[in-house]
């Protein structure tokens, strides 16, 4: 696998009665990889993981495998509480076709360095598949920062860092302690310019679910370092970028691929659908987006 390139955070399709959409899940799919991405992950908690049953998650990746088709790289995100169900899960999805897992920390509770270091190794150990490490301290409260790498620095098939701190300065402290032993994604869409320039070579990126082309473009302009010709487009999409870091970041996202191309838009429970303020702000970001989009275009 070539750790390089947006990799969408796929977002899972439901339909009106709140089971799962496979067909439009697939078909956004497709519609990413037309487009331009380097890899899919599916099930990340953008796709509402922890949400879904296993026998749904075995049926969104087994669909996955078959519309990616060998095209990009196939991810699949790993969201367990205990130990045993986070090593049976990493075989799973490796008999079902996945190529790699992005892989949470427990969901548990809040691990300490020790036992962070374990949960690791454990999903390491339990499979072949290259990981990615889930980094988000802020939404799970454990930070896999230098210290704790340092301990995973052995484990060749940890690979590659979601780095979702929300501290820039992150990327350069990885590259200067870890430079070439793992490679450094960005994990948040709000980002990615000031991380290209820093040397990430990676988004995983929830936006692009709506503005595949658009955010590839960004991307590699700003790893070929043509920032110039690219920051119009980074800025005006910023505001539709933010929503990428809140909360409701699911209801958001799936509002954007609705408005933008029809994407069903429907959210599993203990979600709900925005309403309100809420809808009327992101309704607003995400069509002035839309609307500014066209005018760069014209």
């Amino acid at each position: 696998m070539t750790w390089s390139g947006v990799f969408p955070a796929v977002t899972t399709k439901l339909k009106p009665d709140g089971t799962l959409d496979l067909g439009a899940t697939q078909t956004s799919i497709d519609r990413l990889i037309a487009n331009g991405v380097s890899g899919v992950i599916v099930l990340p908690m953008l796709g509402e993981n922890a949400s879904l049953t296993q026998a749904e998650r075995n049926a969104v990746v087994s669909a996955a495998r078959d519309t990616v088709a060998g095209r990009v790289p196939l991810l699949s995100g790993l969201a367990e509480l205990s130990t045993q169900d986070a090593i049976a899960a990493a075989r799973n999805y490796q008999r079902l076709g996945a190529e790699g897992l992005m892989t949470f920390p427990s969901l548990a509770y809040r691990t300490d360095r020790r036992e962070t270091v374990a949960w690791y190794k454990a999903v390491a150990n339990a499979s072949d598949l290259p990981i990615m490490i889930y980094n988000n301290p802020i939404a799970y409260r454990v930070d896999v920062d230098v210290p704790t790498l340092e301990l995973l620095a052995d484990i060749a098939n940890i690979v590659c860092i979601k780095e979702e701190s929300g501290d820039i300065r992150r990327v350069t402290d990885l590259y200067n302690r870890f430079w070439g032993r793992f490679q450094v994604f960005c994990g948040v869409d709000d980002l990615i310019l000031e991380s290209l320039a820093l040397g990430v070579t990676g988004w995983v990126s929830g936006m692009t679910n709506a503005w595949p082309a658009e955010c590839v473009k960004i991307f590699n302009s700003g790893r070929a370092g043509d920032f110039d010709s690219v920051r119009a487009l980074y800025r005006l999409m910023t505001p539709a970028f933010h929503l990428d870091t809140d909360v409701k970041l699911v209801q958001f996202i799936k509002l954007a691929e609705h408005l933008v191309y029809g994407a069903p838009s429907g959210v599993r429970e203990p979600r709900l659908p925005i309403e309100g303020q809420e809808l009327a702000f992101a309704t607003t970001v995400i069509q002035k987006t839309i609307a500014d989009l066209k005018k760069l275009s014209a």
